[in-house]
Order: structure tokens, then sequence, then C-alpha cells
């Protein structure tokens, strides 16, 4: 019998979770791991904190706290958030943790010492403003592949490839806003061109065959241009310090350190169970399979350079499956955490309380399996309203009202096959929906088993329909009452359908039942060929005994109202108001281009000598950051040529610090100086507002205009 250690990607503790998030890998993780204990099957779900790397270091000096302050209370929101939406895992610890060290160290001394990590001078990017190596993500320039000026040195996030710092045009420093320069270091390097030779890996490579399409279409791409060798340390001080003599200053990558947080999660999960070797059973053995849910971003690293280490590292088993999805979209634009363009799933859970299922399942329903897919409120009211509601929440409630009716809820008889046709006809449908439903879960293809789940309950809808039970209360009380226990059945295997999805309904249902499924019921049913095979017509499993009396009838769920949408949606509106530069909506083809906006009027006259008396000048922006404890406003220091300033000003909601940095644009230099949050501000940067309320730099950007030339 196999053992299944299941791993969802190590979410960054710089910030919440989002539905993006969730649709990438959370919710699959939780549904299959659900999927897979209704089996019977032996089966642990592993996660934790990801809390070293930039992305930390970057939002902690934004925020102006340390990095262990940022984890510390990044941890608890985000656990928290995952707790309330019924996502349970078996054990969710911390990369921070002394145990996570220490696992992270051996195993890079491991590899070190079969010779798999090979000292190397490089030339590095380093700032000498800030005096320091820069990272992939200290770094920010101009994508080689879509010019979008804002990528960072590992990934361009308005096109999502993946990126060298090299490979950047125009560079520049995120820490000082300097151009960098470049300076010898050393680190250790994975030979990942080797590697791909290795017998264990070259056996795992053969499995990629039967995995989903955008996962083996990525990871073939990615040997079929060549594999480098790729540094598996940093030059930083915050991180999992790199345990060899001569090597201060250094930390593990985090991409070499973060997947090792499965291990070290699952060792530390078995020494709380008191068996401190219990982990070798699901990273050892060969009865074990490794499943990785990830988004697609992290496909290279869960396919290739993860396995390559376990590979390297010897007797650990490899991945069995990397289920990836793709990206989830957000009212049709790409959800971005820097512009606040999402919905966080603790703020969803403090605006709509009580209604986890509904996001749950409209998630589940739109999951990106197989391309990018997207999020709108008036998709989750209509999903809500049209399919919870009308569909599963009607059929339950029809029953449960009906079966009181006629009996106070005391259910009768099975119906025999001979007794109608709609029976015989019911049954064989809720018997091949189930198998769907089960092949579905096996080929991770969860937005169809989803669909499948509420189809028996639109089978029962059918079923009613053509039975009328509500006649048969008053000409064949015997007849209704065989009808409404078939249907009662079909409720209580809804109990067990439901519970890997929508387990808060599950539950609700079963209380509502006032019956509870049984481990050997659970596994009964989803598991296909068993000796208890129910849903074919002579063998249907009895779950509710001959009068058993159902408890009172209650609504499952409610409808979505306009106003609870409509208040999401205006929630979104600063930020749909400033049209997310690069995420477009899709335009409004019956307004013409350039129809004037309605409050574009001229202002009062001035006279020339009133013109005359502004100083406008060319400056060059050299570094942009937040405001403490003011959303919309940016510190930004400027070159005049001869001097610099510091202007403040109210546009962090249009624009992200560092794609403002080297930017040329257009100042008012002789405005009086003002303070404003505490800081002086030295004069006044124009834009312009475009025809959809985006603000736009106005300046030169090239052409030979130099810092402090004179507007004239």
């Amino acid at each position: 019998m196999p053992r299944y250690l299941l791993t969802a990607a190590l979410p960054y503790a710089n910030g919440p979770i989002h539905i993006g998030h969730l649709a990438g890998c959370y919710l699959p993780a939780d549904v299959y791991h659900r999927y897979l204990k209704a089996k019977g099957e032996d089966a642990l779900l592993i996660c934790g904190t990801d809390e070293h790397g930039v992305a930390i270091t970057l939002q902690a000096r934004k925020e102006g706290v340390t990095p262990q302050e940022l984890v510390d209370r990044n941890f608890k929101v985000i656990h928290q958030a995952f707790e309330g939406l019924g996502i349970v895992f078996t054990h969710f610890s911390r990369t921070s943790r002394e145990i996570h060290h220490r696992e992270a160290q051996a195993f890079f001394l491991d590899l070190y010492n079969k010779g798999f990590l090979k000292e190397k001078t490089t030339s590095q990017f380093y700032d000498p403003v800030a005096g320091t190596f820069l990272a992939d993500r200290y770094l920010v320039g101009t994508c080689p592949h879509c010019s979008f000026d804002g990528a960072y040195g590992d990934q361009c996030e308005k096109c999502g490839t993946s990126l060298s710092p090299d490979e950047l045009q125009y560079p520049r420093s995120v820490l000082s806003g300097s151009v960098p320069e470049k300076r010898e270091t050393n680190n250790w390097f994975l030979p990942m061109d080797e590697m791909l030779h290795l017998p264990e890996f070259a056996t795992y490579t053969e499995r990629i065959a039967r995995w989903k399409s955008n996962v083996k279409g990525q990871f073939n791409s990615w040997v079929q241009q060549g594999l480098q060798p790729r540094s598996m340390t940093r030059d930083l001080d915050w991180g999992v310090k790199v345990p060899l003599e001569g090597a201060e200053g250094k930390v593990l990558y985090v991409w070499f350190d973060a997947p090792i947080g499965y291990l070290s999660a699952t060792k530390e999960y078995m020494d709380l169970q008191g068996n401190p070797e219990g982990w070798r059973d699901y990273w050892e053995s060969e009865d074990s399979r490794l499943v990785h849910f990830i988004g697609k971003d992290n496909i290279v690293f869960h396919t290739l350079i993860f396995p390559m280490m376990l590979a390297a590292h010897g007797q650990m088993v490899l991945p069995w499956q990397v289920p990836a999805n793709e990206f989830m979209n957000l009212e049709g634009r790409k959800l971005s955490t820097s512009r606040g363009w999402a919905v966080w799933l603790h703020e969803y859970l403090q605006d709509i309380p009580g209604r986890q299922d509904e996001l749950r399942y409209t998630l589940l329903c739109n999951l990106p399996e197989t391309k990018d897919a997207d999020f709108s409120w008036q998709d989750y009211q209509l999903r809500v309203n049209s399919e919870l509601v009308a569909i599963l929440g009607n059929f339950v409630n029809r029953v449960m009202v009906l079966t009181h009716k006629l009996s106070d809820g005391h259910c009768g008889d099975l119906p025999t096959v001979e007794a109608n046709t709609s029976h015989v006809s019911l049954e064989l449908e809720l018997a091949g929906t189930r198998q769907e439903i089960l092949l579905a879960m096996e080929q991770f293809r969860l937005r169809e088993a989803m669909a499948g789940v509420i189809h028996l309950a639109r089978l029962g809808n059918r079923y009613l329909a053509e039975t009328e039970p509500w006649k048969l209360l008053k000409t064949d009380s015997e007849a209704a009452s065989r009808v409404l226990r078939l249907a009662a059945e079909l409720c209580a295997e809804l109990c067990i359908a439901l519970e890997p999805f929508l387990p808060f309904t599950a539950s609700k249902l079963s209380h509502q039942l006032q019956w509870q499924a049984s481990a050997q019921e659970r596994e009964a049913w989803w598991n296909p060929g068993s000796a208890d095979s129910k849903g074919t017509v002579d063998a249907r499993t009895r779950y509710l005994a001959q009068g058993h009396r159902l408890g009172p009838a209650a609504l499952l769920f409610v409808p979505i109202e306009d106003e609870l949408i409509q208040a999401q949606i205006h929630k979104l509106s600063p930020m749909n108001d400033s049209k997310l530069e690069n995420d477009p909506k899709p335009e409004n083809k019956s307004k013409p281009e350039n129809t004037p906006k309605p409050d574009a009027e001229l202002k009062p006259e001035v006279t020339y000598d009133q013109f005359a008396a502004l100083d406008l000048r060319i400056a060059t922006i050299l570094s942009a950051q937040p405001v403490p404890g003011a959303d919309k406003v940016l510190e930004i220091k400027v070159d005049l040529g001869d001097e610099q300033r510091t202007v403040v000003s109210g546009i962090a909601q249009h624009f992200q610090p560092e794609e403002l940095v080297g930017k040329q644009v257009l100042m008012l230099t002789n405005l009086a100086p003002r303070k404003i949050r505490g800081i002086v501000s030295q004069g006044m940067l124009l834009m312009a507002e475009n025809q959809e309320g985006q603000l736009v730099l106005v300046g030169p950007n090239g052409n030979g205009i130099l810092p402090g030339d004179r507007v004239s």
C-alpha cells in the first residue's frame, strides 16, 4: 500500500494569502489530501511559511520593521487564514525554526562533501552606495523579452519569464537606485548540466511523460535550452548561514533551503508524534509517493532543481507527481500584491463570515488547471445563487421538508428495483457519475470532480421532478415514502462526496441528517471495485436505517445579495480607477478613444509673468520608497544635475517604487518647501492623467536631455 507525502508550496511570509495562492496550490492540495484520507490512504500534507529570501527583506525594509518581526506577524495571519477556510495541514511549520536551519545546513554539507557543490568566483552586481552585493530581487531593470521596465533580476512579473541578473537591461539597485557595478565574489554552484545525467534523475524523468502538459512542457523547455550551473548561495545576512569556513556573510539560496522545508517539517512532525525516525517511511521508502502542489512559477524548482538535489543526496524519493496550476486573475487583470489588486483570504473571512465553502466552490469550479483563469465577484454571486442555492441547497431542503411533512422526518424503506423506472435510472446515473468523479480525482482534475459532485444533486432534483413526491403524499403515501427515502440516501451520499471539496457544507448536511458516515462507508464510496460496491442497482448500501429520523430542515446556503457584491467591487475601486499599469481591462468599445473627460475643464488664464516665474527642470529619479503609515505617499529622491532633492508625492497607488527609479520627469523646482508626513518636500513632480484616470510621468526619458536642463 503506498504512502503519500503531499506538499504545498511554502508561502512567502512577506504578506498574506490571496485567492491566486489558493487556486494555485493550497486548495487543490487540501482537496486531494481529504480525498486520500477518505479513501483510507496513509497521507501527510506538509507545508509552512518560507521566511527567507530577498522578498522578506524588501518587505521588512518597506515597512520599517526587522525581517523577524515581519515573518512572526505574517506566520500567524497566514496560518489562521488557512484554518479559517478549512485548509488543514498535517503539519504547518516555519523555515526560521532551528530544526530547519539544521536540516538545510546538513543537506548542503552532504552535497558539498559528495562534490556536487562547487565553489566558483564570479562577478556579481554590487551597490557601491549601499555597500553590498545585490541578490536577484535587489535588481530591477528592463526585461529583454517584453521590455517591461520593472523586471526583477530573477523574473519579469509582467511576462512571467525567469531571468538571471545579467539578462536585465539597464539594471539598477532597489536599495539606492544607483547603477550597480560588477565585483568578484565566491559562491557555491549546483552543476545542473552534469546532474541531468545522474542515474536516479534519469529514471525520474521517465515519469514526466504522464504529467500535465503545462508541467512537462516547461520541464522539457528548460532541458532543451541547455542547463547551466546555478548558484546555491547568496551574499546576504538574512537566511540559513552557509556552514563552511570562509563563507561569512553568505546564506543558502532561498530555492535551495525552501524545499528542504518539506523535509524539516516532516521530521518536526514526527518528533512531535514521538516517532523521530518515522520521516523515513515517507522520504526513503520505495512505497512513498511524493506529490508537490505548486503554481506554474515554481515548476522549474520542483521538477528540476529540488529533484536534482534529492538525487544527489541519495536514498530519498523523487517526485511522483507535480500537478502545477496556472495563474488565477482577478476581474480580468493579473493579480498584483504590490499594487493591492487582490482578494485577500483573511479579509474575505472577516467581510463575508460563514461563507467559506462559497469561496472554495467558486475557486474549484474555475481552477486554472491547464490555462490561466479569472475570478470575478459577479461570477462568484452567480455560482452561489444558481448552483449552490438552486441545485445543491434546493435538493436537500426539498427532501428534508417533504420527509418531515410526510412522516415527521422518519425515513421509510428503500424502493425495490422494480418499483419505478425513475429509481433505476437514478441508480445507474449516480453510479456513472461517481465513476467519473473518481477518475477525475485520480488524474488531478479537481474542477471536473467538483462539477460531478454537484451533478449528483442535479440528478436528485430531476428524480424529484419525475416522481413528484409532493403529489404522492396525497394519493400514495407509501410510494412517496420510498421516493423520499432514496432521496435521503442520496443526501447521505452527498455528505461523503462533498467532504473533500466543501467540508463546512458536508458538516452542516450531516448535522441535518443526524447521521455521520463511518470510515468504512467513506472508504467504500471512494474506492471503486471494493466489496461494498454501492451505486449498482441491485446492491445499494443503506446509509440510513429504516425509521431513522432526520433533523430539522435548514437552508444550506442563502443567496448572495447585490449589496454584498457591490461592497467587494467597491473595495477594489481605488485600484480599478488607476487601471493598473500593464494589466488593462478590456476596452469599452462603445466609448470613443479620445472622448474628453467630463471634468477636463480649463483653469483660469494666467499672465506670461506668472508663468515665467515657474522654474521647470528635468529631474532624474534616484530612489523611491513608501512613507510609513501613508498608503498613498512616496518619498522620492531626484537628481537635478548640480544637486539632489527630496520630494514627497501622493502617487503610491499609481506606481511601484522600483519602477520609478531611473525615470526622467518634469519638476517644479521653486515651489516653497513644505513638510509632509514629517519629511520636507522640496518641489513638485508633474504628472498627467490619461483618459482612464491613470497618472503617467511627464518627461523626456532620453533624447539627450540631462538632469537639471531647464524647460522653456
